[in-house]
């Protein structure tokens, strides 16, 4: 896939052959991004918080029915805030395999100034025309598509941090991490870096599905977001679409639009499962 060859070869990551082995998939946590108190970004009508609740419900449903030996938590079911930390803490105490995390992105807009009309003012004992200017600040964006995120590496230190903590749920062997041994740094790197691949990897089957939908493919990204360098295992970001857009914020918060969404992450998950565990 050119997503993985490619982040691959820009990142320089060389995984050992036990730790690019995929484990096998029997534990997904699915965090709706935003929630309670934060509304995440905004359209003409909906908040970003309901877009991610309703969709990581409609993920984590079809995961249920179709691949039974799997089970998934939430971060949230309802409308409240978990910190980041709390979302990291649900997904490491939980022991899962994988961490989704699903947003809703926003242009930052643009700023227009233009001439309104003129008025008189007086200078001395004359009067002059003077142009009168407005500013308006435009949000609708015609940017459209999905992009999914896997962790940038200047935060690793955070990811191996957690590694280490969780030690006991991460690594194939129990008893593997023995901070004592000078030899477990090592072992903590390679996992970062194998987690980091598996991440890559899931993040291009997803984006590769929502290609087929028909979407606009913005790519596989790096960048160094809290939400997945906290948690203990491989993770992405999904960028469902734009909600500053008029026709994908109508088609998000519409059934079929919510439903096809639903369907490209799980169809990604389903992929990299099956891949995983070949």
């Amino acid at each position: 896939m050119r997503y993985l060859i490619l982040a691959l070869l820009l990142v320089g990551i060389s995984v050992q052959p036990s730790f690019a082995k995929g484990k096998k998939v029997t534990k997904i946590v699915l965090d709706a991004g935003h929630g309670g108190r934060d509304g995440g970004a905004r359209g003409q009508f909906s908040n970003e918080k309901d877009l991610t609740l309703a969709v990581s419900l409609r993920v984590g449903k079809m995961i249920q029915d179709s691949l039974q030996d799997v089970q998934v938590v939430y971060t949230r079911t309802s409308d409240v805030y978990p910190t980041l930390p709390e979302r990291h803490e649900i997904a490491n105490r939980s022991d899962a395999d994988l961490f989704i995390s699903i947003h809703v992105n926003a242009t930052a807009g643009r700023t227009e100034r233009y001439q309104a009309g003129t008025r008189r003012v007086k200078k001395g004992k004359k009067y002059t025309t003077v142009p009168v200017y407005r500013t308006v600040h435009h949000r609708e964006t015609s940017t459209s598509g999905t992009e999914t995120y896997v962790l940038g590496l200047h935060r690793n230190s955070q990811k191996e941090g957690a590694i280490s903590e969780f030690g006991d749920n991460v690594t194939e062997e129990q008893g593997m991490l023995n901070m004592n041994d000078p030899q477990t740094s090592i072992i903590i790197s390679q996992y970062s870096q194998a987690f980091l691949g598996r991440s890559v990897t899931l993040a291009a089957k997803i984006q590769e599905q929502f290609a087929l939908q028909g979407r606009v493919d913005l790519g596989v990204k790096q960048k160094g977001l809290e939400v997945l360098a906290g948690s203990a295992m491989p993770g992405v970001l999904v960028e469902i679409g734009f909600i500053n857009n008029p026709s994908e914020e109508a088609y998000l918060n519409s059934e079929s639009g919510q439903h096809a969404v639903a369907l490209a992450i799980f169809r990604g998950i389903q992929a990299y499962k099956w891949d995983a565990e070949r």
